[in-house]
């Protein structure tokens, strides 16, 4: 009996990393009914980024089973009848080759059986590159949730553009957003009998070279001395050996090792939204927390100092009120977001008086959909990339995932029925923990050898 019969909702998430875990358990749980009762599966695709017991914790999300599988492995999971039954949702919370390997497995695995779980993915924060791309591989879920308004048109606009269905384009909001309003909190930190704090939150692979990311080292130093009054912050994502989303190669704690450092600065990991909770100013180059502490009205700025370019994903706050330099910030400057841009990227209930409420309501139409969904007959999964329309292109996808052209395990590929005995276990940590030293340690030196 599906999990929906019983007034409960039993979801499967498939992960690749710590912020796609993050995403995908928060908005598992924003898409179940109220009332619900959810049992939540995890599934962590193993690689490269696969999240170590910290970052797991640190999203603070417990799910009901957790386990680390290959791609193969999960499909012969979800692919058994009982599986495909059981499950209401299924969550694919990857990188866009992940997802649209997955669902031509999927589609294998299930072939034409009307009872399976309803397919969703999305993005899980601000899209700023590769729209096309990113939006193409996730073609064929049964939602594909945007994250804003603006996104909603986007993505709608690109299905439409190459004759693919856009219905399955859902607007919704980034799951992670809360936490008590800024002004609403008790107003000044010195109420609060704590110091002005200023927070700047990195990023893991923006910018991507040493001298850009001294330099804002540098800046965020000088500020907390011409500022001794104010506790200044660099909010880290991982720890030296961790893997997030994307690859750090030159992590700031180790920048920092090497930099005389004022009492009033420190580093600090966490749940961001526990370090939003007593921050005054917010600093970053393009990362979401720009949206979290937006949504909170935290005064928010989005830098210039390295221009305003797509590959450093700032351009994406054009028009937001919020780009400013670190010259301006140490000279008092305070910015003010431009209500319109913020209500189109899903953050309307904390900019404006309007706007009040629509965050709690922004899930509803996805619910809605997920709740006829599960009740219907549904048609077999529907990828826009096939081995008609893209011949060149998707077989590739699907071998790195060890999938033939047709969705099948191709010859070798994993078994999920045989469990890793301690010594494979050894040698697959020590091979991740290898990978991680290469990339954090022995590439960087190499490339500087390449410039001498």
């Amino acid at each position: 009996m599906p999990a929906s019969a019983k007034n409960s909702l039993r979801v499967a998430v498939l992960a690749d990393s710590d912020t796609r875990w993050k995403w995908g358990a928060l908005t598992a749980s924003r898409l179940a009914p109220e009332g619900a009762d959810i049992r939540l599966d995890g599934f962590l695709l193993r690689g490269r980024a696969t999240p170590t017991a910290r970052q797991l914790q640190e999203v603070g999300v417990r799910p009901d089973s957790l386990r680390e599988v290959t791609g193969v492995e999960f499909l012969r999971a979800l692919g058994t009848p009982e599986a495909a039954e059981s499950y209401d949702v299924l969550v694919l919370a990857l990188v866009g080759g992940g997802v649209q390997a997955m669902l031509h497995g999927l589609r294998h695995a299930w072939g034409a059986r009307g009872r399976r779980p309803v397919v969703v993915t999305g993005y899980v924060g601000v899209v700023y590159e590769k729209l096309a791309d990113g939006l193409l591989l996730r073609h064929g879920a049964d939602l594909v949730l945007a994250n804003s308004r603006q996104d909603a048109e986007r993505f709608r606009a690109v299905y439409e553009g190459v004759g693919a269905d856009a219905t399955s384009v859902t607007e919704v909001a980034l799951p992670f957003l809360g936490g008590r309003p800024y002004e609403a909190a008790g107003a000044t930190s010195a109420q609060e009998g704590r110091p002005y704090t200023v927070v700047f939150a990195v990023q893991p692979s923006v910018p991507d070279n040493r001298k850009d990311r001294t330099y804002l080292l540098d800046r965020l130093v000088r500020h907390a001395r011409l500022h001794p009054d104010r506790q200044v912050l660099l909010k880290l994502r991982s720890k030296p050996g961790e893997h997030t989303t994307h690859i750090e190669e030159l992590p700031y704690q180790k920048l920092a090792q090497k930099t005389d450092l004022p009492s009033n600065f420190r580093l600090v990991y966490g749940h961001m939204g526990e370090v939003l909770d007593t921050t005054d100013l917010l600093v970053t180059v393009s990362s979401t927390a720009a949206l979290e502490s937006l949504h909170r009205r935290i005064p928010t700025v989005v830098l210039t100092d390295l221009g305003i370019r797509e590959a450093l994903g700032n351009h994406h706050f054009v028009g937001s009120g919020c780009l400013a330099s670190w010259d301006q910030l140490d000279a008092g400057h305070e910015p003010a977001p431009d209500p319109e841009w913020v209500a189109r990227q899903g953050v309307a209930a904390a900019s404006t008086p309007s706007g009040e409420g629509s965050y709690a309501t922004a899930f509803d139409a996805a619910r809605d959909r997920i709740t006829q969904l599960i009740a219907a007959e549904l048609p077999p999964l529907t990828p826009y990339y096939t081995p008609v329309t893209a011949p060149g292109y998707l077989p590739g996808i699907l071998a790195r995932h060890h999938l033939g052209p047709d969705g099948s395990p191709l010859p070798g590929a994993p078994a999920a029925d045989r469990q890793a005995g301690p010594v494979r276990q050894i040698v697959r940590r020590a091979a991740r923990g290898a990978y991680r030293h290469g990339v954090q340690r022995v590439a960087p030196v190499i490339r500087r050898m390449g410039e001498l």
